[in-house]
């Protein structure tokens, strides 16, 4: 009778970079020609850019200019307003909000007995 575990490997397990057993992956060794190559690639593409964007043209019309410089400035007023503000007076406003509200809003009572 063959036992179920006869087909088992019982070898030590192998873990990848761990001395001997593995070396690992080699590092290759860059040339310097091919670094020298990559500089070239590099700067042509950034006198490229430049070139694009001396090239830009802003699209917008006056009113779409000015409709965007606002809303910049609204927001940079909302988020002013809100750094202002502590914890405790923000709980404060809070609170008076949820006063002014209705009893519709309140929560119900729940009640097993009545």
């Amino acid at each position: 009778k063959m036992s179920e575990y006869a087909t088992v490997q019982k070898s030590a397990l192998k873990i990848k970079g761990l001395g001997n057993i593995s070396a690992g992956k080699k590092k290759k060794k860059k040339d310097k020609e091919s670094k020298h190559r990559l500089e070239q690639v590099v700067t042509s593409q950034n006198e490229e850019e430049v070139k694009t964007k001396k090239a830009y043209v802003d699209k917008r019309t006056p009113a779409q200019m000015a409709f965007d410089k606002m809303q910049e400035k609204r927001q940079m007023e909302r988020i002013l307003n809100k750094a202002s503000k502590t914890h405790k007076h923000r709980v404060e406003d809070f609170n008076r909000h949820l006063d002014t509200l209705t009893e519709h809003y309140d929560i119900p009572k729940v009640s097993w007995t009545k």
